[in-house]
């Protein structure tokens, strides 16, 4: 894809001497929402940890408008544009639900996004901003580890598991604020396991299977029977 924003080429990533990841080729372009589908252990949240400098990748392996980023210091990235929602949520128990907000504007990116915009698109956060982010509900701690990324003011947005653990109307309710998100340009990228949800949000998908991926294409064209085949690996899966 030409003027691509954030590519990979043949990504490899390791844990120990166990390999994860086995040359992922991935391409996003600026604006897109492009959501990763796969089953547990298909190598979803170790493709986006490598983006994001949590997991060691080869240098000339990422690239991010152009400039190869791969291995370095995840703090150099967030400060490049990335941005990592992750699996879990992760808040800082000792912190406040506006303190926890706040880390995440360390990294002194201008942009739009500050408290007062995160109130207005989840206001249950400037109802309980005082109180300690891992007292809130599953749902609204996730409002808190999405707002926290947007406060970076990423040019890239990588969502892992949004929607894990947690119930279907609060699910819905994540997901309504995505076009307010994505108004005025940010890219985004969704880990999902909810593949309908992840046809529904996205433009393009793509599918790992077993550290590699098995499928991409546009969301609107690829049908729940090749989906299902790149999604379990059986013999159609390159199809």
């Amino acid at each position: 894809m030409s003027g691509a924003l954030l590519t990979t080429h043949g990504l490899q990533a390791f844990y120990g001497d166990a390999q994860a990841l086995f040359g992922i080729d991935f391409t996003l372009a600026a604006g897109e929402l492009v959501a990763i589908i796969g089953a547990n252990g298909a190598g979803k949240s170790t493709f986006l940890k490598s983006l994001t400098g949590l997991v060691r990748a080869p240098r000339e392996a990422i690239r991010f408008r152009g400039e190869p980023i791969g291995g370095l210091p995840p703090g150099e990235i967030v400060r490049r544009g990335l941005a990592l929602v992750p699996e879990g949520r992760r808040l800082f128990p000792s912190l406040s639900v506006e303190e926890n907000l706040l880390m995440g504007a360390t990294a002194g990116r201008p942009g739009p996004w500050n408290l007062q915009r995160l109130y207005g698109l989840f206001p249950i956060l400037a109802e309980k901003r005082r109180q300690p982010g891992t007292s809130l509900s599953g749902g609204q701690q996730q409002m808190v580890a999405l707002g926290r990324a947007l406060m970076s003011n990423p040019d890239v947005l990588l969502c892992d598991e949004l929607s894990l653990g947690l119930a279907p109307v609060v699910i819905r309710e994540i997901y309504a604020a995505m076009p307010g998100i994505t108004a005025e340009g940010m890219t985004v990228v969704i880990v999902e396991q909810d593949v309908t949800m992840a046809r529904q949000v996205s433009r393009r998908v793509y599918c790992f299977q077993e550290g590699r991926v098995s499928l991409e294409g546009l969301s609107a064209d690829l049908t729940r029977e090749r989906i299902a085949q790149a999604y379990f690996g059986i013999e159609a899966a390159h199809a």
